[in-house]
């Protein structure tokens, strides 16, 4: 059953922009039907970006593709009580709002637990639900820039911000791998059934990709430093350069083997032996670097692409898109038309087969829904 995992789980999506909807992304791409709640007139994201012809973002609609959505006004006797109706109907209530509005709104998690005892509850907030930074406000950069992921990231000279948005988009996916963990034990014997609250921070999620670079903390010379290390710009086996055409390759010779393979396709056997020189090896990489000037990315591919070397151009997306191996794996779709688009699928295989093309995300009422929902079907 391809892609079809979460049949039959109702998800309730009040989050906005980026990482929530990332994470009712995945858990769409699964199966799980993923019903958007949003304020009247639409989220903020819906403006923001490349409008289509009916006035909608084409960002907005690329991320939701696969999901629904209900407008409701979350202040309103009304739109309070159909939130309430499909919230003891849902399996997953995913939120993005700072801590406490919810609170205010009538909707608290112990009132969301007492309305749905199965209900799993996932806060994905910029900063988490505790701590001093609870209500500040942030973007990704700012998360990074705490954490310190931004201080690993760029050159010697200074840090550069990441894109794609790295906090936002990690957030998406461990909130939406806690909530599948969350509904696993929950139907599992000991879990009796019972939903638990989430408390995911966008600016948390990197973190566990740092455990190397924190724990070199503790141990003097091997600190990792932006633009020293070897994984960070310090050595030359692990480097981009820039071509005679003022384009960039990649080198990832990071194995004794691969590095070798590269110094003899270049006609460079002296600097196998140098392959381990005190980082930053600034002299080797200029060496490098000069080679790679004298030459266009053409002449360069020719020479390496067949070469054992973990070599690769620095592509452009546009590249990318038309790449064979892109065309060969399949999760990349264009959609062509009036309102072109290009899609990126779940990027994995089920059982040999691609996640089908998304629909487009459509708009229902909350009663529809409801009585779908009662009548064991999808909205």
């Amino acid at each position: 059953m391809p892609f079809r995992f979460l049949e039959g789980v109702r998800v309730l999506d009040l989050s906005q922009y980026a990482p929530g909807p990332y994470a009712s992304l995945i858990l769409a791409d699964l199966g799980a039907d993923v019903i958007r709640i949003e304020p009247p007139g639409g989220e903020p994201m819906r403006k923001i970006g490349p409008l289509d012809r009916d006035g909608v973002s084409a960002w907005y609609k690329v991320i939701n593709r696969g999901k629904s959505y209900v407008e409701l006004d979350l202040k309103s006797a009304a739109g309070k009580a159909d939130l309430e109706a499909l919230v003891v109907r849902a399996d997953v209530f995913l939120e993005s709002y700072r801590p406490g509005v919810l609170d205010r709104l009538g909707f608290a998690d112990a009132r969301l637990a007492a309305l749905n005892k199965r209900l799993i509850r996932c806060s994905l907030s910029g900063w988490g639900a505790s701590g001093p930074y609870r209500l500040k406000g942030g973007h990704d950069i700012n998360y990074m820039a705490l954490f310190g992921a931004l201080a690993l990231s760029g050159s010697a000279a200074r840090p550069y911000a990441s894109f794609p948005m790295v906090a936002d988009y990690s957030s998406g996916m461990h909130a939406a791998l806690a909530i599948q963990g969350a509904l696993i034990g929950r139907d599992r014997p000991g879990g009796a059934g019972q939903g638990c609250y989430i408390d995911c921070s966008i600016a948390e999620s990197p973190l566990p990709w740092s455990q190397w670079a924190l724990t070199a903390l503790t141990r003097p010379s091997h600190e990792v430093v932006r633009g020293e290390a070897f994984l960070t710009g310090g050595a030359a086996f692990y480097q981009i350069y820039r071509t005679k055409d003022g384009r960039f390759v990649s080198l990832g010779a990071l194995e004794d083997k691969f590095w070798a393979n590269f110094c003899a396709a270049v006609g460079r056997t002296d600097w196998v032996a140098r392959q381990w020189e005190t980082t930053p090896q600034t002299a080797l990489i200029a060496e490098v670097a000069a080679l790679f000037e004298t030459e266009t990315l053409a002449v360069w591919n020719a020479r390496l692409e067949p070469i054992d070397c973990c070599f690769e151009p620095v592509h452009e997306l546009a590249e990318m898109v038309d790449h064979p191996q892109t065309a060969a794996r399949g999760f990349v779709r264009r959609h062509e038309g009036r309102d072109p688009f290009i899609e990126v699928l779940f990027p994995a295989r089920i059982d040999g087969a691609v996640e089908p093309a998304r629909t487009v995300i459509t708009k229902r009422k909350a009663a529809e829904i409801v009585t779908a929902w009662d009548g064991g079907k999808s909205p």
